[in-house]
């Protein structure tokens, strides 16, 4: 005989009645197990953002300066690049299930600072196209690919923890400063950063930076960036940034003065060095996709400011360690983190990034060369593991470490070189 109706409702009310309390909490758990499991990577996508606008993004106003850009067009260059990167970061991430950074030229922003001032804005324009078509085509062709397959893993290593360790140096060389508040602020982080670490090394970083910035605003300890004066005044009312689309004029005077340099900047002081992060952190990094997709994003980008877009390494080894998530499946999340903020912050570019630029000096440099310290071991690890490429790997690191500028060619370009060439003189003869 089939129940009625009227005998089911109670029975399935009290079922539901006796399962709903539980079925809730363990949901409230599980939820709250994923917040808390997500949380540092969410932190370490925010810092490597933070980094990138408080340093590198000053080269890049005082470019904008250099050129008498408009405000208009200033916040244009500033959106296409964030835009760009915070693109690229999410969907290379998501993709690839690993902590794609990316950023932009930091090299080629600085070749701009004096570049620009001789160049038409609209010519320099063709250029960033040039240089984004070539890098686009290296990456398609794969020769960037074959290139990687010929340097060995521990001269990445040595490159990576040589472009590094300048930024481990200067959290101690930032206290001898003048300003006694940025002294302290520096020293306060240091041993904040000690005694949280042996508490929590996972969220170690993020209560530093909590620490200092507390310090900053409740005790005015610290100094404040001074962005350019053309750049500060006249900063529009919040909103959203609109895009400046400028027309390109391709010169060939231009196109040798700053295509060609960015270009060569952008591979060797970009992408290789973001290859190197992401093959320090023992992930296989499909680098002629990675190449070709930035450059994509660069030749779509450029009509509206955009100088270049690459893999990030500077910021990219804090989103590729265990402080950014213990599993080093579950590290990706970061990279996505990563993107979002980028393309939050520039989709407000004309009336964000002068927060960020005037943090002080003294926080941003203490946070970052604290957060890049297991990076820096990593590298210096894996860069003298295996014997026979030891010298040339501490070459490597030298040269790299020494931020020699020579024929337009920056430290890791030539510890790479040096420490290539001494690694083809020196290795054992094969009987």
């Amino acid at each position: 005989m089939t129940p009625s109706r009227h005998h089911l409702l109670p029975s399935a009310a009290a079922a539901s009645a006796a399962s709903s309390p539980s079925q809730l909490r363990h949901g409230w758990q599980r939820g709250l197990h994923r917040s808390y499991d997500v949380f540092p990577a969410v932190l370490a996508g925010f810092i490597a953002v933070l980094i990138s606008y408080a340093g590198p993004m000053l080269l890049v106003l005082q470019a904008g300066q250099a050129a008498r850009l408009s405000q208009a067009q200033m916040a244009s260059w500033v959106w296409a690049i964030s835009i760009g990167a915070g693109a690229c970061s999410v969907w290379m991430s998501w993709r690839h299930k690993m902590p794609v950074i990316c950023a932009w030229n930091t090299p080629g922003a600085a070749l701009l600072v004096a570049g620009l001032a001789t160049v038409p804005y609209h010519q320099a324009i063709g250029a960033y196209i040039v240089a984004a078509a070539a890098m686009w085509l290296v990456g398609v062709s794969g020769i960037f690919e074959r290139l990687m397959a010929i340097i060995p893993k521990s001269l990445c290593a040595a490159m990576l923890a040589g472009i590094l360790f300048r930024f481990g140096v200067e959290v101690f060389a930032g206290a001898r400063s003048n300003t006694a508040g940025a002294a302290l602020l520096i020293t306060a982080m240091f041993i904040g950063y000690l005694l949280f670490k042996r508490r929590s090394a996972r969220y170690a970083i993020v209560f530093t930076l909590l620490l200092g910035i507390a310090l900053w605003l409740g005790l005015g300890w610290g100094e404040v960036a001074a962005l350019p004066h053309a750049v500060t005044s006249g900063t529009p009312a919040f909103g959203l940034t609109r895009p400046v689309w400028t027309t390109p004029e391709f010169s060939l005077a231009a196109i040798v003065s700053i295509g060609l340099p960015l270009a060569v900047l952008c591979l060797t002081g970009q992408q290789v060095p973001g290859v190197a992060v992401l093959r320090a952190a023992n992930y296989a990094a499909p680098t002629s996709k990675l190449v070709a997709g930035t450059g994509l994003a660069s030749l779509l980008m450029a009509p509206f400011g955009a100088h270049g877009i690459n893999l990030a390494a500077i910021t990219a080894a804090i989103c590729t360690g265990p402080e950014a998530h213990q599993r080093h499946d579950k590290r990706w999340l970061a990279g996505v983190a990563c993107g979002v903020f980028y393309l939050l912050i520039g989709s407000f570019a004309s009336s964000l990034t002068g927060s960020f630029s005037h943090l002080p000096p003294a926080l941003i440099a203490t946070v970052a060369g604290l957060a890049l310290l297991g990076a820096i071991q990593n590298g210096l690890v894996n860069a003298m593991s295996e014997p026979s490429e030891r010298e040339a790997a501490l070459l490597t690191f030298i040269v790299t470490a020494s931020n020699v500028t020579l024929l337009g060619l920056g430290s890791a370009c030539w510890g790479i070189g040096i420490g290539l060439l001494s690694y083809f003189v020196l290795r054992p003869r094969a009987n």
